[in-house]
């Protein structure tokens, strides 16, 4: 509620500030409130978007991985597939061969099988797997459709496990048909799905477009179940929905952000999602901060805008106050100018009202007091005629305790004098010092002038220095391709070394006995041909860090030369301000030589008025004694008339009522001070 004041004619007035904020605090609140809300909405929209696209470049990224690991099995199968076909055995060969390539892909640890349209299957020694019926198998009816190695559709095999079979036809040259094999786990494929989700707190599963059957999830007891758009499961309904429709874009569901990846290569459908409380547990810790610093806001524009409006009303209040006084009939008041807007124009001219109305009524105050004066003093002649001489006796006596007080205020006068003279001494002295220190304030900043050209030459060298230093880093990375060209070939060689020691294992086999020996070495060569593959590799990887590490240095290098180049021209600009501070500070100097001279001459005059103020105090004694002798001669003066009795008598009435109407103005100061 507005606090209200009493007005001189009784009434309540509001004020002004409590008026202004009355309007101004619920403006400042709804805008704020509005800001937070649009703050709180562009927060929420923006993390909502940022999360989709963290999400999407999570599945994308698990996408790519899943392809990746599939394709690296496939080309694994389908490179024994092609030794398998150069080299033209016999059936009775098979199962040693075979027995070569067990364990040596951990995702397949059983390695390849060859079934034939007759029904049997070649398997290699040391490995679990149960075949019955070959030709009945999924894998097979699969494998008869494709020259090349490629993944069937999941099934779940003799010993109850879902797997995923890559098969092919076996070209070996001989009139029967025969289909190679090699089997992958579900379960490794729920590792990769399971263990390549980036993004925190996010889930992922793989489904198998065709029969709509879970290939990978998280919980394990979902795994192989098929989607039916009826689980009483978000994700799962939705996803199945999305399947039937064909439309994979990022969607809600339910209380979940899900995105959706197809598998290169394959039928398959990766589905990745995230609760959306996860999502938003930021927006809602963000909405609180924002109405904190709203509330916080807001009363620190509430003070501030009232500290404003105080500042800014506050000579109006001296107005008011003023404008209070002058209808009280009081006169003696100043209006203070405080301000240079309307407010201090209009109390510029209630000032100059003021001081018109004094003048005025002082002016009249005068002359009634003098008519006042005149007119007793004429009815004292006429009524009373040998008191004349006692009633100047009387104003003679005034006038020398006048010339008295006349007397005292000039040796007063005489005394200030003096006193401004010894000030304007201590003044000279002041100024002297204050010269000595702006000539070393001169100095000074010729010193600081000739410092900052010299950082600006050192700033030109650290510049050469840092374009010396990215010609270096961009030699660096110059070499580092040279080496990763190197670092191929070897690659290349161990390849190729690869590929010979397998040939070598295949004739140690066919030699039989003889063989086992050189079939030992062939296994050393290989392996240390597969070591070094994987060392060049490292290497590779290690160089591309470097590279990287160079791009970056390099960028980070121009970004330096470019941040020394600004820096050099905020020096130059610095030069060039120390020169204007120096022009400034030497015509300082000129100014304050000048106002010494200045105050040299003062001290002149304050001396001369000093002086001057003594031989006046002189001469008022010399009048005390002159008003002290025309006392004593107004004793003798007589004088009487009737006809001036009457007439003073009625100026008299006349000079009392005009004295009485000017009474009722204050034109003159009490002792007191005056209270604003």
């Amino acid at each position: 509620m507005a606090k209200t004041e009493k007005s001189p004619k009784g009434t309540k007035t509001k004020k002004i500030k409590d008026k202004l904020l009355l309007f101004i605090v619920p403006a400042v609140v709804v805008t704020i409130v509005i800001l937070v809300a649009i703050s709180s909405f562009l927060s929420k929209s923006r993390l909502e978007e940022m999360a989709r696209n963290e999400l999407e470049s999570s599945i994308t990224n698990q996408a790519d991985n899943i392809y990746a690991w599939l394709q690296q099995n496939l080309e694994n199968f389908s490179t024994i597939k092609a030794s398998l076909e150069g080299m033209d055995l016999d059936e009775t060969y098979y199962e040693e061969v075979l027995t070569t390539f067990v364990g040596s892909n951990s995702n397949a640890p059983n390695g390849v099988y060859i079934a034939t349209q007759s029904g049997k299957v070649y398997t290699g020694r040391g490995t679990d797997l149960s075949i019955t019926n070959p030709t009945d198998q999924q894998w097979y009816k699969e494998g008869l459709s494709r020259i090349n190695m490629a993944y069937g559709e999941p099934y779940k095999n003799d010993e109850g496990e879902y797997v995923i079979s890559a098969s092919g036809i076996l070209n070996d040259g001989s009139d029967e048909i025969k289909v190679v094999a090699a089997d992958v786990t579900l379960g490794k494929i729920s590792i990769i799905v399971n263990s390549g989700v980036k993004m925190k707190n996010a889930n992922s599963f793989l489904v198998d477009r065709n029969d709509m059957m879970v290939l990978a999830h998280r919980d394990s007891s979902l795994v192989s179940t098929t989607l039916t758009g009826s689980l009483g499961r978000p994700v799962m309904d939705g996803t199945y929905n999305a399947i039937i429709s064909s439309d994979y874009s990022t969607t809600n569901l339910g209380q979940y952000t899900v995105a959706f990846k197809e598998i290169k290569g394959t039928d398959w459908l990766l589905v990745s999602y995230i609760e959306n409380s996860v999502i938003l547990a930021n927006v809602t810790q963000l909405i609180t901060i924002l109405l904190i610093i709203g509330v916080v806001a807001t009363i620190l524009i509430v003070i501030l805008v009232s500290a404003i409006i105080g500042r800014v009303i506050k000579p109006l209040s001296y107005i008011t106050e003023n404008i209070h006084a002058m209808s009280s009939g009081d006169f003696t008041i100043e209006v203070k100018n405080t301000s240079n807007d309307e407010i201090g124009v209009m109390g510029q001219q209630v000032g100059k009202f003021v001081g018109l109305m004094r003048d005025m009524l002082s002016s009249i105050n005068d002359e009634s007091e003098k008519l006042k004066e005149e007119s007793d003093n004429s009815d004292q002649v006429s009524r009373v005629m040998f008191d004349a001489s006692q009633s100047q006796e009387s104003a003679m006596v005034n006038l020398n305790q006048t010339v008295d007080q006349l007397a005292i205020a000039v040796n007063e006068i005489a005394e200030n004098a003096t006193t401004l003279a010894m000030v304007v001494s201590d003044t000279k002295a002041n100024s002297d010092t204050a010269s000595e220190r702006m000539a070393e304030t001169v100095e000074i900043s010729k010193s600081g002038r000739a410092d900052m050209e010299k950082l600006s030459v050192a700033m030109g060298e650290i510049q050469a220095a840092n374009q010396e230093l990215v010609a270096s880093v961009e030699k660096v990375g110059q070499a580092s391709e040279e080496i990763t060209n190197i670092v191929g070939m070897i690659s290349e060689i161990a390849e190729e070394t690869n590929l010979l020691s397998l040939n070598a294992s295949i004739e140690a086999a066919r030699a039989g006995e003889a063989g086992k020996g050189f079939a030992v070495v062939a296994s050393e060569i290989g392996g240390l041909a597969k070591h070094s593959a994987e060392s060049a590799q490292s290497i590779s990887d290690l160089i591309n860090q470097v590279r990287d590490q160079i791009e970056k240095v390099v960028s980070q290098a121009d970004a330096s030369a470019k941040s020394i180049e600004a820096n050099g021209e905020l020096i130059d600009a610095a030069v060039t301000t120390f020169d204007k501070i120096f022009e400034n500070i030497e015509s300082t100097s000129d100014v304050i030589k000048e106002m010494i001279a200045d105050i040299n001459k003062v001290d002149e005059v304050s001396t001369n008025v000093a002086a001057i103020s003594e031989e006046q105090a002189a001469s008022a004694d010399e009048i005390l004694e002159t008003s002290k002798n025309m006392v004593e001669q107004a004793q003798a003066i007589t004088q009487s008339s009737q006809d001036v009795a009457d007439n003073s008598h009625q100026l008299a009435n006349t000079s009392q009522t005009l004295t009485g109407y000017v009474q009722q103005f204050k034109i003159v100061k009490e002792d007191t001070d005056y209270d604003e």
